[in-house]
């Protein structure tokens, strides 16, 4: 079992349900950070003083205040945490649903568990902390690993990346396709251009395109 934990939370309420969780399965040196910052320092520190924490159970989502960060989500502090000390185990523990977030995780940054919060989480997440800390295994609460293993799911590829940062940058739909032409990009037509910001769209559960941009900005996809 894990000897010395870190939870990165926002939310006090969250916190405590997690660390009554650590107690339940005997874990009794944990520390928490409201800040991912905060929570990147403190791994660090664990590191120089050649006491290292063994987990990083942290959220994806901090809610800003008026505090000036330099780590402003969980994707981008596991992706860090995971450069500063590779053997460290990583459990998600989030609202987050959408695959492709949560896909992205499992690839590039290689956590070990995600848990989604949610009625069963408390649950999951002593599953996810059991079998992490015996195991190489990984965890996936049921109710998003069913949406990650659908073969049908849509993925989004350059020629989608490309289209989210020209609108980033302004540049409208018709101008898109024009540069697309002449770069020689296909498929460039109005149709072939609707349909994807469509199903971008339904991806990424957006209302519009603007609220499309902001969602991949926040995603640290463009």
């Amino acid at each position: 079992m894990f000897k010395k934990v870190i939870i990165a939370e926002d939310l006090e309420d969250i916190n405590l349900g997690i660390e009554q969780t650590l107690k339940n399965l005997d874990i009794v040196n944990f520390q928490h950070a409201k800040y991912c910052d905060d929570a990147f320092l403190k791994i660090r520190k664990a590191i120089l003083d050649n006491e290292p924490f063994d987990l990083l159970i942290s959220d994806l989502s901090f809610k800003k205040d008026h505090r000036e960060v330099k780590i402003t989500c969980g994707d981008e502090l596991i992706e860090k945490v995971r450069e500063l000390q590779p053997d460290i185990k990583i459990i998600a523990y989030s609202v987050e649903d959408k695959s492709h977030r949560i896909k992205s995780l499992f690839e590039n940054a290689d956590i070990d568990g995600f848990v989604l919060k949610g009625r069963n989480s408390i649950e999951d997440l002593k599953k996810a902390i059991h079998i992490t800390s015996t195991s190489d295994q990984k965890f996936i609460s049921h109710e998003v690993a069913s949406a990650l293993q659908e073969k049908n799911n849509f993925e989004i590829d350059d020629l989608d990346i490309q289209i989210l940062k020209h609108l980033s940058s302004g540049t409208p739909q018709d101008e898109i396709i024009q540069i697309f032409k002449d770069l020689g990009i296909k498929p460039n037509s109005k149709s072939a251009m609707e349909k994807r910001l469509s199903k971008l769209k339904d991806f990424f559960k957006a209302n519009n395109t603007v609220h499309l941009v902001s969602i991949a900005k926040d995603m640290g996809i463009i």
